[in-house]
């Protein structure tokens, strides 16, 4: 069995496997640059909840990305509790057996919206990948439209090539930054997070050397990117999204040794600030004079990833 690094070079259509069914709901997804604000007016959860269907909705928090899944229990229950939710439950996933027991599916399939809090990326797809609880995140999102929320470490899980960790170097090299493989709600986009206040442009770079097909989408602080599926994405919170597009580049990364300095020539970069709704649908696209460059980001973006399991 292939591990999850090297299925990277393997096409992503290649390990599609088609849906069977149409969601009454379409899947939704907030992915949060960490630190959002939990404890005062929580305008990013409350997106979150909104499109999770409001107070009444069935909201359970993946914490398996901490090293303390306790403490974010605690911390998102009394967030989502001030919110009016009465129907909140943490899904422990201790170990790999965890990952496969009728508990963990059974909560994740019965969730109206999903949370994943931060801690590591790497220690939560190593516990997921390739489970019973993988596979009922996917048909949670795919066929019963359940909002999937996921910050800081949550965040970068949402896309297929997982930023995985690598240094916020000020200059784009070769390498800097190690790619591992996520869970592909996201399929034609690199996600980092704690994006300006950690200075992570050099590193999103760094990966995107790596993969010039893929968007790099950086998301700052108590801010979120939600992403409606086929429809449209929007900027909530204080921040901002820098998109960046390299797929019309050049560069050499293939004639530069590793942590050697990496020419980029031809990047193109949008800056989606919070407050701002950005449509796929190519007359409201028109209408509003947006520009190709950046109709052709909102449409990867908004792009499901396959159904995978």
């Amino acid at each position: 069995m292939l591990s999850r690094r090297a299925l990277l070079s393997v096409a992503a259509a290649s390990a599609a496997l088609p849906a069977t069914a149409q969601a009454r709901r379409i899947g939704r997804l907030v992915i949060i640059g960490g630190a959002e604000d939990r404890l005062h007016d929580k305008v990013i959860l409350r997106r979150f909840l909104e499109l999770s269907g409001g107070p009444s909705a069935r909201i359970r928090l993946i914490s398996a990305a901490s090293g303390t899944p306790e403490w974010a229990w605690d911390t998102y229950g009394k967030a989502f509790g001030d919110l009016g939710v009465t129907d909140f439950a943490p899904i422990p996933i201790e170990d790999r057996d965890a990952a496969n027991s009728v508990a963990v599916t059974d909560r994740i399939l019965e969730a109206d919206g999903l949370f994943i809090s931060g801690g590591d990326q790497r220690r939560l797809m190593d516990l997921i990948w390739e489970t019973e609880a993988f596979k009922a995140l996917h048909i949670a999102f795919h066929l019963r439209g359940c909002c999937m929320g996921g910050t800081s470490a949550g965040a970068a899980v949402m896309s297929r090539h997982m930023l995985a960790q690598g240094e916020a170097t000020k200059l784009p090299e070769k390498e800097a930054a190690d790619l591992d493989l996520g869970l592909g709600f996201v399929a034609r986009a690199i996600i980092d997070q704690h994006f300006s206040e950690r200075g992570r442009l050099g590193r999103l770079l760094s990966a995107m050397a790596q993969w010039p097909s893929m968007l790099g989408v950086g998301i700052d602080e108590n801010t979120a990117l939600v992403i409606e599926r086929g429809t449209a994405v929007e900027v909530v919170g204080q921040g901002a999204v820098t998109v960046v597009d390299g797929r019309a580049m050049r560069t050499n990364a293939d004639l530069v040794d590793a942590r050697g300095r990496l020419e980029m020539l031809g990047l193109r970069v949008h800056l989606l600030p919070a407050g701002q709704r950005y449509s796929a649908n190519p007359l409201v696209q028109r209408a509003q004079g947006m520009p190709v460059e950046l109709r052709e980001a909102i449409d990867l973006l908004v792009a499901p990833g396959p159904i995978r399991g």
